[in-house]
This record gives structure tokens, C-alpha cells and sequence, in this order.
């Protein structure tokens, strides 16, 4: 973060500890970086599976866009907490 020199001592710190906090919150989140890591890892397993199936690397990039239209909607849906209306 960058804090203008001419700003106070104690407002510097207390700019920079605002921007600390908001940054931290988005990782305390388990919504969004939670669901991020374990798609991540989805996809990780799966370019593991393809290249052991064609014999080389396939690469993050291709495994992601052979992932997600064969694969993704289905994971997602069996994240998703059941919702049972009665």
C-alpha cells in the first residue's frame, strides 16, 4: 500500500492496518477462497488424470478448459447445499 509521506505517523499506521484488515477478511472468507482452492484442486487432479491417459503433461491451461465444460456444473451442483422445501 502506498501511504502519502506527508500523512501523520499514527494515520499512516492506521491506513496501512485498514488496508491489512480488508485484505485478510477476503481470505478469511471460506465462501470464496475455499470453493477457489478446492476447484483448484479439481482441476489439478484432473490434468493428472488426462496426462497420465495421453502420456505428457497436458498443462494447467488445457486441463482447466477440457474441465470445465465436462465437469464443472456437475461439481459445483454436488457443493451446493441441498435445499429441501416441504
Amino acid at each position: 500500500m502506498n501511504v502519502d509521506p506527508a500523512l501523520p505517523a499514527d494515520f499512516q499506521d492506521s491506513a496501512e492496518s485498514a488496508n491489512l484488515s480488508e485484505s485478510s477478511e477476503a481470505v478469511r472468507q471460506p465462501s470464496f477462497y475455499q470453493e477457489f482452492l478446492a476447484e483448484r484442486q479439481e482441476i489439478l487432479t484432473h490434468k493428472w488424470y488426462k496426462s497420465q491417459e495421453l502420456g505428457y503433461d497436458i498443462g494447467f491451461e488445457a486441463a482447466l478448459l477440457d474441465w470445465i465444460p465436462k465437469h464443472r456444473p456437475e461439481w459445483r451442483a454436488s457443493r451446493r447445499p441441498c435445499s429441501n422445501s416441504a
